[in-house]
């Protein structure tokens, strides 16, 4: 029978997200790729029990990760069953949906008969009664904004999710998001943006600047680039990686001189700073404040333990986020 650590809330820093009254650990753990059949049961409850006894609260997912689709809610279920009864409520669980989950005209996108029907069987994968988080995981070009966040408020009336969110998308979206909820009289609590050293779309594109307007928390995704920036590539491409695999979310036409020498030269900043690049990449997403937490995911809880000892080092001076900058922009 697994006990949690007593000290388990000494060293996390907690992030209040917007203007809720709902905090976030600094990292929050991705459920993305390492949850699933492929993988050892006890290696996913090691790194479980493991995120939650280093102040880890927070386990996202969505209802297509896995793979297969659904395998990692359930994994999750099965977890929450064996391990996490007692701590529920010391628990932030989140999913989305908006990517492809089933067949036919209604298992995927916005609308309003997918969103709820998704939502409800996550639950039943997860053996929860509500998520805490539910987001439209992308926006729908073809489905009323109003009908996709107001299957979002509904989900909340009906007590299956306490707050809800949106992923991918632009400012604009957001902004006019955040509009219908506040109508609706369910708050957008957070937006979960790509973001990275390597994809600075979020400055870029005015997406920080319109989420600090709308005091709407941020949760960074892929901070680690698909791996890029875990130190991993930057002597060739291991047999085992993600990229010599041709992953669609990674592949080995990535892996350019020029990128591996920019990696290189961010890896020698890293440690000049005492830091491995993976550490390095998640203090930068989390240097200012803006995003309240960083996700990564892990296929060990050795890993996971590396990417904690990040926020022991947030501070970055000018000439450091300089030597980035000219890094990554050239």
């Amino acid at each position: 029978m697994y006990t949690a650590h007593p000290d388990r809330y000494a060293e996390m820093p907690y992030r209040r997200t917007g203007r809720s009254g709902l905090k976030l650990p600094a990292l929050s753990l991705g459920l993305w790729h390492n949850f699933g059949p492929d993988r050892p049961v006890e290696t996913q409850r090691a790194i479980l029990r493991r995120a939650f006894d280093l102040g880890v609260t927070h386990f996202d997912l969505a209802n297509n990760y896995g793979p297969p689709p659904g395998s990692a809610e359930s994994a999750l279920g099965e977890a929450l069953k064996a391990d996490f009864g007692p701590y529920r409520d010391e628990l932030v669980v989140s999913t989305k949906a908006g990517y492809l989950m089933w067949p036919g005209p209604y298992g995927e996108w916005g609308s309003r008969k997918y969103l709820l029907s998704s939502l409800d069987q996550s639950l039943s994968r997860m053996g929860l009664d509500y998520v805490d988080i539910f987001y439209s995981h992308r926006p729908d070009p073809q489905t009323p904004l109003e009908e996709t966040m107001g299957a979002l408020h509904t989900a909340v009336q009906q007590g299956k999710a306490l707050y809800v969110g949106v992923s991918n998308y632009s400012p604009e979206q957001t902004r006019e998001a955040a509009r219908i909820l506040a109508e609706l009289g369910t708050p957008l609590l957070i937006h979960q943006p790509r973001y990275s050293m390597l994809d600075r779309r979020p400055e870029t594109s005015g997406l920080l600047d319109a989420l600090d307007e709308l005091e709407v928390g941020s949760i960074a995704y892929s901070p680690l680039e698909q791996g890029l920036l875990t130190g991993r590539y930057l002597n060739g491409i291991p047999e085992d990686s993600r990229a010599a695999s041709d992953s669609p979310f990674l592949n080995s036409d990535a892996l350019t001189e020029e990128l591996v020498g920019k990696l290189r030269t961010l890896n020698e900043i890293a440690a000049s700073r005492g830091q491995s690049l993976a550490q390095l990449a998640l203090a930068w997403v989390l240097r200012q404040g803006r995003v309240t937490s960083a996700l990564v995911g892990a296929s060990s809880p050795r890993q996971l333990e590396d990417s904690v000892v990040a926020i022991g080092t947030l501070d970055f001076d000018a000439d450091e986020l300089a030597r980035i900058d000219k890094v990554v922009k050239g």
